[in-house]
């Protein structure tokens, strides 16, 4: 019932004419206490005089006070700026009372009426003294009343800068949640020991369980953007909530909000500082032309298109299969104010329907990032993964090389290098391809190669916070399993760069640090939803999936790379290949073999010799290859020659 009624109580704010006779009741009070004073604590002073002299004054404070307005502040957010007018207003009180005595003095026009230019010196000092005080008081008793009464969280504030003290005043003016700031965290060690607004400096070093088990701390705020990613995953692992401050241009109107404080996410977690492009040849590359991008709804190419959008593209053209999920890009594309696009249905697989789709818009770009790419399902449909990410890859480049397309930028994955799985060597095989053609066409064919991407569609990232969401376990299907990560919009970034820098025949690489430990990830993910582990949700091992490698490679065997100009970017020195030979049976292979799996995963084999299968049923077919070379005795590249005969 307190705290509901004190609830109540702070929703609602103080009468500023109650605070305008607050004020005025002190400086009456400090004008008497000055006399006092004035006459060694003694009340030996003329008090007729002085009874004439109050009227007077009340009359000077109460236009003072109307002028400047220093009643009309919150008094329990009262701030240096309500200080600021607080002086103003007993500045413009005194020059008042000065001048009036002085002209009163020089003209007799009163000759009993006058005040001692000491005491309103001495009253002036008591009055701001008194005034301030008795807000600063108010704040404090309504500061300490509010914690007693109502429930707060105790929260830590990484940062000492101006983000850290924005943080915290948004904190303590916040009136729907209470928060008591224990103290704020710095590494610098020479902010040791000092303060801010009485709230102790504490060093990152004594920040450990034991630490926010004695000071009940609910939650660490990051106010700073500087976060080493070391220092921010140690924090991970304590037994608190870990938030953090948007950016300073995410601010509303330049001010913060607490409810714009959000969990940290896995992201922040990735251990390299986020890829950050500033290329001005971007603009200068998208001015004018007409861009294609397929596989537009789903992760990578919806967030290509935004990118594309931002820029002056004559017309953007979205092709996608799946209409539900185009149609909220197409959505989205409008509420953002965009109108040069159009979305279209279509399925790369159709020949003609895209042979149709490049007559009409006649585009000068192409971002191909439709594919299938879910590993398990691809394995146990070789022709499906063929049809879509060769075939489909083919007509699509066919098409552009057709119609001259300037640009071809093809989007493929670190699962085709060394490939152990079906959709991995489709993929590869669809590079190759791309290799093949630009040996023939005019249009400058483009490949991009990085690993997974946080949050896309069918990643392990969704699946972990639905699993987390239903109270787990977390599936994983081996211990020491690592993937290459980034965000969505850094690889689209990226995307966009390689295309511009591309002159047609290169695979791009992307530099993506370390390679992350999953199993520590999913850890991460328990911890940064407020759960623990294995107590909360535990981890459950599976097995690694058909064609599922333990660990990703951005290079092939006998594939070195050069460097570019930004150095996230490097270019593969793929082996050169037999590229007449190699397109001929590529071609063969799109168009033969319908549904015979066993057919198809040879002959892939047979064109990538560094395809082995991994935990899957075509592993019978490298063993056979083992064993012929063997009982032969023959290098690998004629066993590899021989392979189709097997």
């Amino acid at each position: 019932m307190i705290n509901n009624y004190f609830s109540y109580i702070s929703q609602k704010h103080a009468s500023k004419w109650l605070v305008f006779g607050i004020d005025m009741a002190i400086v009456l009070s400090t004008f008497f206490l000055a006399y006092f004073i004035r006459f060694n604590f003694t009340l030996n002073f003329d008090l007729k005089q002085f009874l004439i002299q109050v009227p007077f004054l009340a009359a000077v404070a109460s236009f003072s006070f109307l002028l400047i307005g220093s009643f009309k502040s919150v008094i329990r957010h009262t701030g240096f700026t309500d200080v600021v007018n607080l002086f103003k207003a007993i500045a413009v009180m005194s020059l008042v009372c000065i001048t009036a005595v002085s002209v009163n003095r020089t003209l007799g026009i009163l000759p009993e009426f006058t005040i001692p230019m000491s005491i309103i010196v001495m009253h002036a000092l008591l009055s701001f003294v008194a005034l301030s005080a008795s807000r600063l008081l108010f704040k404090m008793t309504y500061k300490y009343l509010k914690c007693k009464f109502i429930s707060s969280k105790n929260v830590l504030i990484y940062g000492t800068g101006d983000s850290g003290i924005v943080t915290y005043n948004a904190l303590i003016s916040n009136v729907s949640t209470k928060f008591q700031v224990v103290g704020f965290v710095d590494d610098n060690s020479k902010k040791k020991g000092k303060s801010i607004n009485g709230i102790s400096i504490i060093s990152k070093d004594r920040i450990n369980n034991a630490f926010i088990e004695s000071n009940q701390i609910d939650e660490l705020i990051i106010a700073s953007k500087n976060i080493e990613k070391e220092n921010l995953i140690d924090f991970v692992n304590l037994n608190m909530k870990i938030t953090k401050v948007p950016p300073i241009e995410n601010w509303i109107n330049g001010e913060l909000n607490v409810k714009q404080i959000k969990q940290v996410q896995i992201e922040d977690l990735l251990g390299r500082p986020p890829i950050q492009i500033n290329n001005p040849n971007l603009i200068n590359e998208f001015t004018g032309e007409t861009v294609i991008v397929t596989g537009a709804a789903g992760s990578i190419g919806s967030e290509l298109v935004k990118q594309l959008s931002n820029f002056a593209v004559k017309k953007l053209i979205l092709v996608d299969q799946a209409e539900s999920a185009l149609y909220d890009v197409q959505q989205e594309l409008k509420q953002r104010g965009k109108h040069n696009f159009v979305a279209i249905v279509a399925d790369i697989r159709d020949g003609l329907r895209i042979d149709n789709i490049f007559q009409s818009h006649k585009p000068t770009m192409v971002f191909h990032a439709a594919a299938y790419k879910h590993v398990p399902l691809m394995e146990k449909s070789p022709y499906e993964a063929i049809k879509i990410n060769v075939n489909g890859t083919k007509l699509l480049a066919d098409t552009a090389s057709r119609y001259n397309v300037k640009k071809f930028v093809f989007v493929s994955t670190d699962k085709a290098v060394n490939p152990t799985s079906v959709m991995g060597a489709t993929k590869r095989m669809a590079e190759m391809y791309i290799s093949c053609l630009q040996k023939e066409s005019k249009t400058k064919f483009i490949t991009t190669r990085f690993g997974n991407v946080l949050g896309s569609n069918g990643s392990v990232i969704p699946l972990f916070k639905r699993q987390i969401e239903k109270g787990g376990p977390l599936t994983l299907t081996h211990k020491d399993i690592t993937r290459y990560f980034m965000t969505i919009p850094e690889a689209s970034q990226l995307v966009l760069e390689a295309g511009t820098m591309g002159k047609g025949g290169e695979i791009f690489i992307f530099d993506m640090g370390e390679s992350v430990k999953i199993y520590d990830l999913a850890k991460n993910m328990i911890k940064l939803s407020g759960l623990r582990f294995p107590d909360d949700i535990d981890i459950t091992i599976t097995g690694l999936r058909p064609g599922e490698k333990l660990y990703e490679e951005l290079l092939a065997n006998g594939e070195n790379t050069l460097s570019t100009y930004h150095k996230k970017i490097l270019i593969s020195k793929t082996r050169e290949l037999d590229y007449e030979k190699i397109k001929a049976e590529i071609e063969e292979l799109c168009i033969t073999n319908r549904f015979q799996n066993n057919n198809i995963v040879m002959k892939m084999k047979r064109l990538i010799p560094e395809y082995k299968s991994n935990n899957s049923d075509y592993e019978r077919f490298d063993k056979r290859v083992q064993i012929y070379k063997k009982a032969k005795g023959i290098t690998a590249n004629r066993a590899d020659k021989n392979y189709g005969n097997l």
